[in-house]
């Protein structure tokens, strides 16, 4: 089962510093002596070695020169990229308010054939209402201190979720049942996303389970996460996206996802228990 979604990005990471390490022992550099024709904070050298500070392109092509190595510099500045880029923090992705992220990550979207999404905390983002939405949205918004831009973001939010309408897409998704409960919004967006879900699973393209709180695990609750078919997983956390790309990783969640899927009802069970959780909207 999947452990810390931070595994694939600290692995890459320290892939490129063991990497970098054995480029400097085979030089027949000590780390002090690197750091030295470097230019460096006597610590420098140490602290990426040991993947405690990431490297810049300066810094690796200054490594790498120093090593007489600097064939290498290219390959591990474009690893040391790909890594960086698995672990993305919510404020830098938002800095400039949550519109660009769902448009850059529309193409994405539009290419996915088989989505498989796990949600644990709140509705999936392809389902949202736009009064959902906006809640949501505003929530974040507010808690992450990001500029606000809620209303473009929603209308990109929306307009990325026209893949489930749209084009030749299958979505699998699966909500644990409390997701039907929180109120990240006011009762009457609630009362509408809801029945929103009750008219989208009716879709051919389009499966839906509930997990029962009174479900037998053979999965733990996990973080929400969503996979774009074989090719990746994004999973979210409060602070950041992880995008996991390593087949393996990725064939772990492919699995948790079948297995919780396993535990959850679908058809008439998954209507009855969003039924409910409307009713107890009054």
């Amino acid at each position: 089962m999947p452990t810390s979604p931070l595994s694939t990005a600290q692995a890459a990471r320290a892939a490129i510093a063991s990497r970098l390490d054995e480029i400097r022992r085979d030089a027949g550099l000590t780390g002090l002596e690197l750091a030295q024709r470097c230019g460096w904070h006597k610590s420098k050298a140490s602290r990426i070695a040991r993947a405690k500070t990431a490297p810049s392109d300066a810094d690796i092509r200054a490594w790498c020169r120093v090593c007489e190595a600097d064939e290498q510099a290219a390959d591990l500045i474009a690893a040391s990229r790909t890594a960086e880029s698995m672990y993305v923090q919510w404020r830098q992705l938002h800095r400039d308010g949550m519109r660009r992220v769902h448009e850059k990550t529309l193409p994405q979207y539009q290419c996915t054939r088989h989505f498989r999404v796990y949600a644990s905390n709140v509705v999936p983002g392809m389902l949202q209402t736009a009064d959902y939405a906006t809640g949501l949205l505003r929530s974040i918004t507010d808690f992450q201190g990001t500029p606000d831009g809620v209303a473009e973001a929603v209308e990109a939010r929306l307009n990325r979720s026209r893949v489930v309408n749209e084009g030749d897409h299958r979505f699998a998704l699966l909500l644990e049942e409390a997701v039907l409960y929180y109120r990240v919004t006011d009762e009457r967006a609630m009362s509408g996303q809801l029945r929103h879900l009750l008219e989208i699973m009716s879709r051919p393209n389009v499966s839906l389970g509930v997990i029962p709180f009174t479900a037998r695990r053979t999965v733990w609750p996990l973080e929400a996460f969503y996979a774009f078919d074989e090719d990746q997983v994004a999973v979210e956390t409060l602070t950041a996206e992880i995008n996991i790309k390593a087949p393996g990783e990725i064939r772990t969640y492919l699995r948790a996802f079948a297995e919780l899927s396993q535990i959850a009802v679908h058809g008439r069970g998954a209507r009855e228990r969003i039924t409910k959780a409307m009713e107890s909207l009054g």
